[in-house]
């Protein structure tokens, strides 16, 4: 039995509430298991449990697991749990620790993204991980932080959804699902120990959860594809070309900038293209006689006869 259980046995005593002691093989597995039960004690919650290293990592979600990439949702990091746990559903008696009706509310298998050592990323205080289970799909963070906010020496992380294909705006949407995946009992039922028995998962049994692969391939698609599009370079916005300025423009402009009266376009080049050519030499017409002058001759002749 891994030692990692001996906070989690001496908080119980096994002659009074029927949750396993750790004691009992479970049945190998392809993939790393998790479940999700919900845990009716003090305060509703909800417990996600990770297989790893022989036992489930716990934390328990006080609002539930959320679909929505913009909710944080609190995760108090507890004991380590056996793995045979993964199966229990019952009622724990009162006063017992963790007192209070614990559903299978969903199971399947979970990765690290990546090639991520599990426990550097524990150690970190970052956990990215795959879920592939019947409720819950897709990538999420588990995220520790700095402290409690209350003084208290509780573990606090926060799990978050990320945006992926099973990410939805309406973050509890999964949890009004509020049915056994292994029994298809209400909480009232397994209250009141009445329906069918939990299928096993863990011990055993033909029941299957979703079917993992699906998960693992498009979570990496849509990784690769969002690194494909962050690498590309960002598309140039095109350059307007800078046109010289016509005669008729300059013209305009000319006439503008010497504080004249703007002329209309055609005018305006008209009159610089007449400035521009050359002047023609002006023929000189003989000057005209004045009248005495003209009739001078006449009187010299009649004076002769």
């Amino acid at each position: 039995m891994p030692t990692s259980l001996a906070d989690y046995r001496s908080k119980r005593d096994f002659e009074k509430t029927e949750e396993p002691s750790g004691s009992r093989k479970v049945r190998t597995a392809p993939y790393p298991r998790f479940v999700i039960q919900k845990h009716d004690a003090t305060r509703l919650h909800y417990d996600l449990r990770l297989e790893h290293d022989g036992v489930f990592k716990s934390w328990a979600v006080t609002k539930g697991p959320s679909l929505n990439p913009k909710d944080k949702r609190l995760a108090v990091e507890v004991e380590d749990h056996p793995l045979d746990y993964g199966d229990f559903e019952g009622t724990i008696p009162k006063g017992e620790y963790g007192g209070g009706t614990v559903m299978v509310w969903d199971r399947g298998y979970w990765l690290p993204e990546g090639d991520e050592d599990i426990d550097k990323a524990l150690a970190k205080g970052e956990l990215k991980f795959v879920l592939a289970g019947e409720k819950l799909k897709g990538s999420y963070v588990l995220v520790r932080m700095k402290g409690d906010r209350y003084g208290g020496k509780r573990n606090n992380w926060l799990l978050i959804k990320h945006r992926d294909d099973w990410a939805n705006d309406d973050g509890d949407a999964a949890l009004r699902e509020d049915r056994s995946i292994a029994s298809g009992r209400t909480m009232e039922q397994i209250a009141n120990g009445t329906g069918k028995a939990p299928a096993p998962f863990m011990l055993g049994g033909s029941k299957k959860a979703f079917d993992a692969d699906a998960v693992w391939h498009s979570v990496a698609k849509a990784r690769q594809r969002d690194a494909e599009t962050s690498a590309k370079p960002a598309r140039k916005a095109p350059v307007a070309r800078k046109r010289s300025p016509s005669a008729t423009t300059a013209a305009t402009a000319s006439a503008t900038a010497s504080g004249t009266t703007a002329k209309a376009p055609r005018k305006a080049a008209a009159a610089a293209t007449k400035r521009a050519a050359p002047a023609k030499k002006a023929v000189k017409s003989p000057p005209k006689k004045s009248a005495a002058a003209r009739s001078a001759p006449a009187r010299k002749a009649a004076t002769k006869r």
